[in-house]
């Protein structure tokens, strides 16, 4: 990347979430307990539907690679800002800047992708449920991950194209506790007003338009259950509530920061935290809560780790 030889700047400094040691403290232990939480309930889902027969259809393999991809969302910032909370001068190198904005923005790609691929597995589960097996194909399954990481990387390199070349040569001070596009860009030594302007243009098009078509999906499902009710639609349902619940909380911070005209530094850095720290927690609580089948799943793999440390 070119950027750095045009730049003055080598690091950047975060003003971090609050100077106050207590409230420093208590950041430490909630936010440590949750990134803990999150890595532990993904990997035992991820985990569960590979080990598990009772586990491998369409709509775990979705689920497991949704499981996944939120690893990297709650590592992508939460470990240096639990990091950070130790220390008084907290640094982040430019290169480490860019790969941060560069992997943020993959995750978020891969997981729109994701979430449409899990409305129209239970759109096809509820609507077509006798061609289910036959449009859900593993083919299918596999072509929709491909899919979300080849968008995921396309839209996270044409994000990054618009900042490699700019310069930075004074300020280095981010109001935040992470590398985000947004603030990057106000940094630079030009006028960035018409890049700043392209790429909320370029991510609210693609959330506001990712949420909308979700939103039409599960409007469309809703009221074809209500219309014909069965058995076996009430059973597919009971899914629908886990996965609009975590669209909300995936595209709600999401769309606010990209889209909002008049940014607000307190509320960006709380959707921040809440989208970092809370969503990758929130996800495995939201889909296996419910889900007996999943539940029972990880008291079986639980179970057989057990058995194994014992053995050995």
């Amino acid at each position: 990347m070119d950027g750095r030889n045009h730049s003055v700047v080598s690091e950047f400094v975060f003003l971090g979430l609050t100077h106050s040691w207590e409230v420093q403290l208590l950041l430490l232990v909630v936010s440590s307990v949750l990134y803990v939480a999150s890595m532990t309930g993904n990997i035992l889902i991820v985990f569960s539907v590979t080990i598990d027969p009772h586990l491998h259809s369409p709509m775990y393999f979705l689920l497991a690679s949704l499981s996944f991809i939120d690893l990297g969302a709650c590592s992508a910032t939460s470990p240096k800002m639990i990091y950070d909370l130790f220390r008084k001068h907290k640094v982040i190198s430019f290169g480490g800047c860019i790969a941060q904005i560069f992997f943020i923005h993959v995750i978020g790609g891969v997981e729109m992708v994701l979430l449409i691929a899990m409305a129209f597995d239970r759109y096809v589960a509820i609507c077509k449920p006798l061609h289910y097996l036959t449009i859900m194909s593993p083919r299918m399954c596999v072509l929709f991950l491909a899919a979300a990481w080849a968008l995921g990387i396309i839209h996270s390199l044409f994000q990054l194209a618009f900042i490699v070349n700019l310069p930075f040569c004074g300020p280095n001070v981010l109001d935040s506790f992470y590398c985000d596009l947004p603030r990057l860009l106000r940094l630079a030594c030009t006028d960035t007003y018409r890049l700043q302007f392209m790429v909320t243009v370029n991510s609210g098009f693609i959330c506001v338009g990712s949420f909308f078509t979700l939103l039409i999906s599960y409007i469309f499902i809703l009221f074809t259950v209500w219309k014909h009710s069965s058995g076996s639609s009430s059973k597919a349902l009971s899914t629908l509530s886990a996965h609009i619940t975590v669209v909300l909380l995936f595209f709600g911070p999401t769309m606010f920061v990209y889209t909002w005209p008049h940014p607000n530094s307190h509320m960006d850095t709380f959707l921040a935290i809440f989208d970092a720290v809370l969503t990758p927690f929130l996800n495995p609580l939201i889909y296996t809560f419910r889900n007996k089948d999943m539940k029972a799943a990880m008291k079986r793999v639980c179970r057989q780790l057990v058995i194994y440390r014992k053995i050995s």
